[in-house]
């Protein structure tokens, strides 16, 4: 899979493909079906697929004093893609330049001439080009003069009781409130963060839970507490999965005011700095709180990890997200 930027050349290989074009943040259950649209489109014209995505998101442009919670940044989006058989994605540089693109020239400039799409493939409800004034019925009306089809997807929806829709906004608002199983339900995979591990004040080891400090990009939001997580070496693919306890806040027992990602794993007691790190989010065992000493805060991180240990266990056993290809490939180490 080829991660390409606006300013390069398409491959030849990628020439004629079909595209997937949209946001994407999260590839949730609504995403991947729309993925699946065109990895059928592309296998019936015996052409490659990929992925055409923005960087930074769009809303982070226009609100920059308003950081965006993505729940998956442009690296883990790319390895996701790649596992649902994306052969490429193509990250265009959402700045004022392309904000002000009308419609039109921005298939023109990208879409036709930049890839030379058989087949374009979009949402319902995407909009392109200057004030957003491009719509799925303007695609497939520049796709009638331009030379390509086009399929719109339509909303897709849980097959449950409540019949939501899948929605990336719905999902980081579980996250928030420390429902994870909720996300994890319209993610079809265990939410998933990837970050290097840096140089922390070995202040866990010193309590004898020796941690692995990951700074989260700008924006990410999820609830403040400890959570059960299993974890994997990013730059391995079939890495195996080990479990632990992470840490989301700003450590109150302690008085700091830093943000940050701290995993304890249980069965590994290594130096883990410079790599990086694929941590899954499996549950909330309890919000973030502030305690008298460190002692209690030791007696109570002892109460976490025999919780986070028996939920693993329980996961082994019976893990519901390996209903969806993505759940499936977390499993399996894949991602």
């Amino acid at each position: 899979m080829r991660l390409l930027g606006a300013d390069e050349p398409i491959p030849l290989e990628f020439h004629h493909a079909v595209v997937a074009i949209g946001n994407f943040d999260g590839l949730h259950r609504g995403h991947q079906e729309l993925l699946l649209i065109a990895r059928e489109q592309a296998e019936r014209l015996g052409k490659s697929w990929g992925i055409v995505t923005f960087e930074p998101h769009p809303r982070s442009f226009f609100k920059p004093d308003e950081p965006v919670f993505r729940l998956t940044p442009l690296p883990l989006k790319s390895r996701l893609a790649a596992v649902l058989g994306a052969s490429f994605v193509l990250s265009l540089k959402f700045d004022k330049a392309l904000s002000m693109l009308e419609p039109q020239d921005f298939i023109k400039q990208y879409v036709v001439e930049k890839i030379k799409a058989a087949h374009a493939v979009t949402g319902y409800d995407f909009h392109f080009g200057r004030g957003r004034k491009g719509n799925p019925s303007i695609l497939k009306e520049l796709g009638k003069q331009s030379g390509f089809d086009v399929t719109v997807v339509d909303q897709v929806a849980d097959e449950g009781d409540s019949h939501s829709p899948f929605s990336s906004s719905s999902i980081r608002s579980a996250l928030r409130r420390g429902h994870m199983a909720a996300a994890a339900r319209e993610l079809g995979y265990h939410w998933t963060v990837m970050g290097e591990v840096v140089r922390g004040d070995q202040r866990g080891r010193a309590i004898g839970f020796p941690t692995a400090n990951i700074i989260l990009e700008e924006g990410a939001e999820p609830i403040r507490g400890i959570f059960t997580v299993r974890v994997r070496d990013g730059a391995q693919k079939n890495s195996r999965a080990r479990g632990g306890a992470g840490y989301f806040g700003n450590r109150p027992t302690f008085e700091t005011n830093r943000t940050f990602l701290e995993v304890h794993l249980f069965d590994m007691d290594e130096d883990l700095y410079g790599r990086t790190l694929l941590v899954e989010f499996i549950d909330l065992i309890r919000p973030d709180q502030k305690f008298n000493s460190v002692e209690e805060l030791v007696r109570q991180m002892k109460q976490d990890c025999i919780l986070a240990k028996a939920r693993l266990e329980s996961l082994s056993r019976n893990n519901p997200c390996t209903a969806f290809p993505l759940g499936r490939a977390q499993q399996d180490g894949l991602i």
